[in-house]
């Protein structure tokens, strides 16, 4: 029954702030619908042959969103998968218009207290080395949370099971 649900015509893109589930939920959501998933981080660092958080020290992070935006233009024109994005990926213009051009892009929305738990426990995103996950993420949620509403849904979630998020990712396919 998920298959018929999303019919496999587009890409699923998910954005949304760092700690929302992008990856986990994304290759739950991919098994369910029967498409591949690819996390857009992972491919960076392979076609890069750096870690992300090595990419930024030796390169800064505008050398990072140029490689994100070749490497996600390069996913988005292959065959309909499940693409978890990076948090910033979406800030980008031209990234932006692309995904809502040729993606059904989801956000995955959820409350910054609980991303600043999730992230807090690993020190391995560059963002967030030596500052304050919970206010670096309120700044975030600022900026970056009117740019993710432009997304076609928004799906809510945060402290909930990622099954549960996933089954309410494909509601709302079934609705659109």
């Amino acid at each position: 029954m998920a298959k018929a649900v999303h019919r496999h015509e587009k890409s699923i893109a998910l954005i949304g702030l760092m700690g929302a589930g992008k990856s986990t939920v994304g290759r739950r959501l991919a098994k369910r619908i029967g498409l591949p998933f690819v996390d857009a981080d992972g491919e960076i660092e392979a076609a890069a042959g750096l870690s992300i958080a090595e990419i930024f020290e030796r390169h800064g992070e505008a050398h990072f969103r140029d490689g994100e935006r070749r490497v996600l233009a390069r996913l988005i024109e292959g065959p309909p998968r499940v693409i978890a994005t990076g948090g910033g990926a979406f800030m980008d213009p031209e990234t932006r218009a692309l995904i809502l051009a040729r993606c059904i892009a989801i956000w995955l929305d959820a409350e910054v207290e609980t991303l600043a738990e999730r992230v807090g426990r690993r020190d391995h995103r560059p963002l967030l080395r030596g500052k304050d996950p919970l206010a670096l993420l309120n700044g975030l949620a600022e900026v970056r949370n009117p740019v993710y509403a432009e997304a076609h849904l928004r799906i809510r979630g945060g402290a909930v099971p990622h099954e549960q998020m996933v089954d309410r990712i494909l509601a709302a396919l079934a609705a659109r």
